[in-house]
């Protein structure tokens, strides 16, 4: 039997901190879920950008896991970040997701040293992880915070290995993301932008990791639905709401303003881990206006 494509609306869960304590904080992390599953979402990625993973402990990135697969319905997509800063740690976080029952990782490049990672040495590091992993692996690029970015030239490259099935693309570049869906047909091509869903349903791309579906998922779950039915007008219209939505909140200001912006909405979005600043009172109050428009 053929695997299902990996595909939808999935949102890059935010990661839950006790207030006091600052630790995980599980039952928030569960109550988003269940709530965003309401709301037509297809699956979750934890430990990712939105995530602020790479304030997290590989611990704590296993136990998110085990806790949004215990509460994710069947046929719900979970994935999770395990790229690293060496292979062998990616290795280790990806062996460790998949125990934990995550359906497929997401991994990033690594950025300390992008000026010296080679384009060689990157296809190593991704073909070595999926080499080890016993899930598929989509690749992310994301050169806002790696520094890196993964040509669509390296995913052709990639192309031949069975474990590696897709690409999130978060440039915020719909010329990118085009050259990516032109260079992998047979891969999952998935927008890390809501700014660019609507186009890239027009590409032919399979969905969306969308950060602005932590806090707007119904509105990125119906602009899907319109646009696979047909109406484009009415997706169109749906874009246009959500545009902004993604670049004021997500694009300006990060998993801080994700948070807020959940806050707003009556989801937990609470505090983000030191040394990353929850965003000051007045742009709270100006998420909390957009998010109510």
């Amino acid at each position: 039997m053929t695997e299902p494509k990996l595909g939808g609306v999935l949102a890059p869960l935010t990661t839950p901190f006790d207030s006091a304590t600052g630790d995980l904080a599980p039952v928030h992390l569960r109550r988003n879920v269940a709530s965003l599953v309401e709301q037509g979402l297809d699956g979750f990625v934890v430990a990712g950008s939105t995530g602020e993973a790479a304030l997290l402990d590989p611990d704590e990135q296993r136990r998110l896991v085990a806790w949004v697969r215990e509460v994710l319905p069947d046929g719900g997509w979970l994935v999770a970040g395990t790229g690293a800063e060496s292979t062998r740690a990616a290795v280790r976080l990806t062996r460790a997701a998949a125990e934990e029952g995550a359906d497929a990782v997401l991994v990033r490049p690594p950025g300390y040293f992008a000026a010296a990672t080679s384009p060689a040495s990157l296809a190593d590091y991704y073909r070595a992880v999926a080499d080890a992993s016993t899930v598929p692996v989509l690749v992310y690029n994301i050169p806002k915070y790696t520094h890196l970015t993964v040509e669509a030239g390296l995913l052709r490259q990639l192309a031949a290995h069975p474990n590696i099935v897709g690409v999130k693309d978060s440039a915020a570049d719909a010329k990118n993301l085009a050259a990516y869906r032109d260079a992998v047909p047979a891969w999952s091509v998935l927008v890390g932008s809501a700014s660019l869903f609507y186009a890239a349903l027009e590409m032919g791309c399979d969905g969306g990791v969308l950060a602005a579906a932590c806090f707007a998922g119904r509105l990125c779950a119906d602009l899907q639905a319109a646009y696979r039915a047909g109406d484009r007008a009415r997706a169109g219209r749906l874009q246009e709401r959500l545009t902004p939505l993604d670049k004021e909140i997500v694009g300006k200001l990060g998993p801080a303003g994700v948070k807020a912006a959940m806050d707003a909405v009556g989801l937990y979005g609470g505090p983000c881990r030191a040394p990353l600043a929850a965003v000051p009172r007045a742009v709270r109050e100006h998420v909390a206006q957009l998010v109510a428009a």
